[in-house]
């Protein structure tokens, strides 16, 4: 029996759903291809828009989020600090959650710019984090508190701080907000594939940055 936090709605299509997340993955990639030096966040959301709309994404059910530098360590609604712009050396996050006709996608990543290890390590070290806690979902079957947990205790081995602020979310056929508001880190059941989307949004324990990224807990 479906719990009711696992429900969708009447448009739901697994095929639609893989459909929009490919799109949503794809226009995180060239929007980030076209990220330069020297831009505020302001010229990047532009950007954003331009990839978006031209692929057909433009309605979304969250907003655009393209952080740069320390605003890298705020998370969903948060307001970024006005005036920073991208340097030759350093590190920005593009997340999107466009419609694809009657399905949500969602993706976020991060990038770097130059040649800072710390930067590198943390682009690097959240798609790791990431890995190791679907796959520790997939082999255990986990929870989603337990998953968090795992998931703060391997990124606090690996050097980093985790953002409990940003613990995960169902996706559906648009809008699952009618469904389900709940977070990922917040069930106490294990969480079936292709319902739900896995956050990871790290920080440098000394540094202003952070790094982030999400993708469907899939089988």
């Amino acid at each position: 029996m479906t719990r009711p936090e696992e429900a969708n709605g009447p448009h739901y299509d697994w095929a639609g759903m893989m459909e929009a997340r490919a799109r949503t993955r794809q226009a995180v990639a060239d929007i980030a291809a076209r990220i330069e030096v020297g831009m505020d966040e302001a010229d990047a959301d532009r950007v954003a828009r331009s990839v978006l709309k031209a692929g057909g994404l433009l309605r979304g059910w969250h907003g655009i989020y393209v952080r740069f530098g320390s605003n890298t360590l705020r998370f969903y609604g948060e307001p970024s600090q006005a005036g920073i712009r991208l340097g030759a050396d350093d590190i920005f996050i593009v997340d999107i959650g466009p419609v694809w006709r009657k399905w949500e996608g969602d993706a976020g990543d991060t990038f770097v710019t130059g040649r800072d290890p710390d930067m590198a390590r943390a682009r690097d070290d959240v798609r790791v984090l990431f890995d190791a806690t679907a796959a520790h979902w997939r082999e255990h079957r986990a929870t989603g508190q337990a998953l968090y947990a795992f998931a703060e205790a391997r990124a606090a081995a690996m050097g980093w701080r985790l953002n409990l602020e940003l613990g995960g979310h169902r996706l559906s056929d648009f809008p699952h907000a009618l469904i389900h508001r709940g977070g990922l880190k917040d069930a106490g059941f294990y969480p079936v594939a292709r319902a739900w989307v896995l956050e990871m949004h790290i920080r440098h324990p000394e540094r202003r940055f952070g790094a982030f990224y999400e993708d469907l807990l899939l089988d």
